[in-house]
C-alpha cells in the first residue's frame, strides 16, 4: 500500500467529488472516479493511500492530477480563480507588483506572497478585499520566495537589508508566513523584516510566533479609534477592540510596532491625533516612530472616495495636527534607516521591441502577463491564450516593474 502525505494539502469528500484544500485559504476538487482509475484509495486528513500501487507508482500517477486540478484552484474568500507561483512554474518573481519581489535600489527588499485580503478599505490603492473588481488571485510557494530573495540580497551585499512584506491585500492570510519570515531573517545580510497589516487576523500566539521567527516589526494599519469611523474606513465590519488589544500586545513582545493610519481628509481628522496619543501610550515605537501617516493618494485602478490632497496641504495639516494637540506626527526619513544600494539590472528599456510568452492572466480587465529574459511583463488590453508567443514594446521599467504594449 502507498500512503502520500502533504503538509499542505488536507482532504475531505464532497458527494462525487474530493474537496482538496491547500495553505489554509484556497482549495480546488478532484473528482473520484478519476481517483479511481489510478486505483483503490482512501482519503486522511492530510494523506490520500492507494491499496494496489508502490509509493513510486502511486506518487507519479497523483501529482499528475494534482497538477491539473491546481489549474482550477479557488480563493476561499472571493471564489477567484488562483494561481499558485512555485520554483517549477518558470514564472519569475520580478517583474510585477501583484506578487513576488520588488527592488526599488534601497536596502529594503518588498516580499509579496499572496493576494486577497478580509476587509475592503474605502481607500485602498490596489481594490483589494470581499469588494474587489480584480479578477484573479496569486499565492507564491515559500520556498521560491526565500530562494529569489536570498539572490537579490547577494546582489546588493549589504548587511543592512530591510525585509518588507507587503502584500496586494493582506499578508497574513498567508499560512506559512511565519517560515517566510524565519526563513529570510536566516539569511546572511538580513537585519531587519516587518510586515504591512490589518491585525484583524493576529492573535497573541501568532504575534510570538512572529517574533520568535525574528519579524522585528509590525505595521498596524490602523485608522481611527472611534468604531464607527473604524468600520467605515474598513469598508467591512472591523473588530476594532480585538485590533487595540494586540497593538497594546506587540511592544510588549521582541516586535516593535507603528501605527499607520491613512489621513482621509473629512474622514478621520480628529482621529490622527488620538492614534498618535494611542500609540505613545502603549509603547509603540522602541526604534522607530510610533506613528507614520500616510496622505491618501488616487489611483488608476484604487478606490478613490475623495480627491487627493497636495502634499504641501498634507504636511501642513500634520503640522496644524501637532501644534493643537501638542504631538509628533512629522518623522524624518533617517528614522527608517533607508539606505540607497544599486538595483538589480533591468534587461530591457523603455521603448525596446522584445520577444515574449504569455504565461498568465492579469488582475485588471483584459490584462495579462507576459515573460521575457526571466521578467515578468505586464501587457493590458491581451486577449492572447496563455503560451502564446507575443512582441511587446515596453513602455514602463521603473524598478524593475514592466508594462508593455502588445504589437502583434
Amino acid at each position: 500500500m502507498a500512503e502520500l502525505t502533504f503538509k499542505d494539502l488536507s482532504f475531505e469528500n464532497e458527494n462525487d467529488r474530493v474537496k482538496v484544500n491547500f495553505l489554509k485559504l484556497f482549495y480546488f476538487y478532484l473528482e473520484k472516479n478519476s481517483l479511481e482509475k489510478i486505483g483503490n484509495y482512501e482519503i486522511g486528513r492530510n494523506s490520500i493511500s492507494f491499496s494496489n500501487l508502490s509509493e513510486n507508482n502511486a506518487r507519479k500517477k497523483f501529482e499528475f492530477l494534482l497538477a491539473n486540478a491546481f489549474k482550477n484552484m479557488k480563493n476561499r474568500l472571493n471564489n477567484k480563480n488562483t494561481y499558485y507561483i512555485h520554483s517549477s512554474s518558470n514564472i519569475p518573481l520580478i517583474g510585477t507588483n501583484y506578487f513576488g519581489l520588488v527592488d526599488r535600489g534601497s536596502n529594503i527588499i518588498e516580499v509579496k506572497p499572496i493576494t486577497s485580503c478580509n476587509i475592503s478599505c474605502i481607500f485602498c490603492s490596489v481594490d483589494e478585499g470581499p469588494k474587489s473588481r480584480r479578477k484573479t488571485d496569486f499565492v507564491v510557494e515559500k520556498d521560491y520566495l526565500v530562494q529569489e530573495f536570498r539572490k537579490i540580497v547577494e546582489f546588493k551585499n549589504s548587511s543592512n537589508i530591510d525585509a518588507h512584506i507587503n502584500a496586494q491585500g493582506e499578508p497574513t492570510l498567508y499560512a506559512d508566513m511565519v517560515e517566510l519570515v524565519r526563513d529570510i531573517m536566516s539569511i546572511k545580510g538580513v537585519k531587519t523584516s516587518s510586515i504591512d497589516t490589518n491585525g484583524l487576523l493576529l492573535t497573541k500566539q501568532y504575534v510570538d510566533e512572529l517574533a520568535d521567527a525574528g519579524l522585528t516589526r509590525m505595521n498596524l494599519s490602523l485608522h481611527a479609534l472611534d468604531p464607527q469611523k473604524a468600520n467605515l474606513l474598513a469598508g467591512h465590519p472591523y473588530n476594532l477592540n480585538k485590533v487595540l488589544e494586540i497593538a497594546k500586545y506587540i511592544p510588549k513582545t521582541k516586535m516593535d510596532l507603528i501605527i499607520v493610519p491613512v489621513w482621509m481628509p473629512g474622514y478621520n481628522d480628529d482621529e490622527i491625533p488620538k492614534l498618535a496619543k494611542f500609540a505613545n501610550e502603549i509603547g509603540a515605537g522602541k526604534s522607530c516612530p510610533p506613528i507614520g501617516v500616510q496622505n491618501m493618494l488616487n489611483y488608476r485602478f484604487g478606490r478613490n472616495p475623495a480627491k487627493e490632497e497636495s502634499f504641501d496641504t498634507f504636511y501642513s495639516k500634520m503640522r496644524e495636527l501637532e501644534k493643537e494637540h501638542n504631538i509628533k506626527l512629522i518623522f524624518d526619513k533617517s528614522a527608517f534607516d533607508v539606505e540607497e544600494l544599486p538595483e538589480l539590472p533591468k534587461p530591457f528599456r523603455k521603448g525596446q521591441t522584445v520577444e515574449a510568452e504569455i504565461v498568465l492572466p492579469g488582475r485588471i480587465g483584459s490584462e495579462m502577463l507576459a515573460v521575457a529574459k526571466e521578467r515578468l511583463i505586464s501587457v493590458p488590453n491581451c486577449y492572447k491564450e496563455i503560451g502564446e508567443k507575443v512582441k511587446l514594446r515596453i513602455q514602463r521599467t521603473k524598478h524593475n516593474v514592466f508594462l508593455g504594449e502588445l504589437l502583434n
